[in-house]
């Protein structure tokens, strides 16, 4: 039996569809989906390299589209579905929105901070703690990314 449900694949599905936007793009290919209540209410793909902005991960896009369609800068029992396990910046704003859930399709062995490299998710210092789960859509974002870098790197 599936740790995922029918409706956490659709917004998974929903996300690597926006990875492959950012590729598209000539972006690192991850998007983010970002969800309360059942209805999608933020969403984002990487597009640093297009905004000249640091900080446009797909969590972040997804995160400014929520709080501004929620007219608020908490977005509490809401569920981040991201095709990369989110870095350091973009965990501390998932505290920092306080959001409850995060599920990620494959992780970063470099610079993930959902469990891989740092814990900050899920770090006894913090006041908020999000719910961490992995490896939906997983051999789909993994082969993604290898894919990328492999043509990036011709």
């Amino acid at each position: 039996m599936s740790k995922f449900s029918q409706k956490d694949n659709q917004y998974m599905q929903r996300a690597f569809e926006l990875a492959v936007l950012a590729e598209e793009k000539g972006e690192v290919p991850v998007g983010a989906v970002l969800v309360k209540d059942n209805e999608i209410i933020g969403e984002g793909f990487n597009q640093p390299i297009l905004n000249h902005d640091p900080s446009a991960h797909a969590e972040i896009m997804a995160l400014r589209q929520a709080g501004q369609k929620l007219q608020n800068y908490r977005l509490v029992d809401t569920t981040l579905y991201v095709t990369l396990e989110p870095c350091a910046m973009c965990a501390m704003a998932l505290v920092h929105a306080r959001v409850s859930r995060v599920i990620f399709a494959t992780k970063d062995s470099r610079t993930g901070a959902a469990g891989s490299v740092f814990d900050i998710l899920e770090h006894d210092a913090l006041n908020h703690h999000c719910e961490v789960q992995s490896g939906l859509l997983q051999a789909e974002a993994s082969a993604q990314l290898k894919q990328f870098f492999k043509n990036k790197r011709k």
